[in-house]
């Protein structure tokens, strides 16, 4: 494995996985699983002919999608073990400007979106891939990331005006 090509990426894996974990710690634990899952799975990985820089675009795809990959197994994994009340988990209570605090605060309006949703729109909107690129990376038809993303967007915007966070109870999916 050529870590060399792997090291230019961990930047944008740990923003990414930031964004996606909304903790530090926890997103530096999804970055190195993600980085010893493409050692231990870099035979799978084939190059594409081409520049340098495709080569590196692939690369990155291929480092995202693995990442996308470990996490969605995490959550999934956490979901069996439990179902989640956003209006038990987000007590406000104690902060007397709790619309002001979530308007203010947009990681904790991120953090509210469905994982689904969070993931497409980080990959779109922070990360900048086509929808194409998040399409193929997720495994998922280009339609689905369009309505996906325009129903994050919708409800970020709605979070970001203060509205309150609805009750979401999350179901593993088999």
């Amino acid at each position: 494995m050529n870590t060399d090509a792997a090291i230019v990426h961990i930047p944008r894996l740990r923003r990414y996985a930031r964004a996606l974990m909304g903790d530090a710690a926890r997103a530096d634990d999804l970055v190195q699983d993600t980085l010893e899952r493409a050692c231990q799975k870099w035979a799978l990985w084939h190059p594409p002919a081409g520049s340098a820089a495709e080569v590196q675009a692939a690369l990155r795809s291929w480092l995202l999608t693995l990442m996308h990959n470990l996490y969605a197994n995490q959550w999934q994994q956490a979901v069996r073990q439990r179902t989640v009340d956003w209006d038990e988990a987000w007590d406000a209570g104690h902060d007397p400007t709790p619309h002001m605090a979530l308007r203010l605060d947009l990681e904790r309006a991120l953090a509210l979106l469905a994982p689904q949703a969070r993931e497409v729109l980080l990959l779109v909107a922070m990360e900048q891939l086509s929808y194409a690129e998040t399409a193929r990376m997720l495994g998922i038809p280009i339609g689905t990331v369009m309505s996906r993303l325009a129903r994050a967007r919708e409800q970020l915007r709605r979070l970001m005006e203060g509205d309150a966070p609805s009750r979401v109870v999350l179901k593993a999916v088999k």
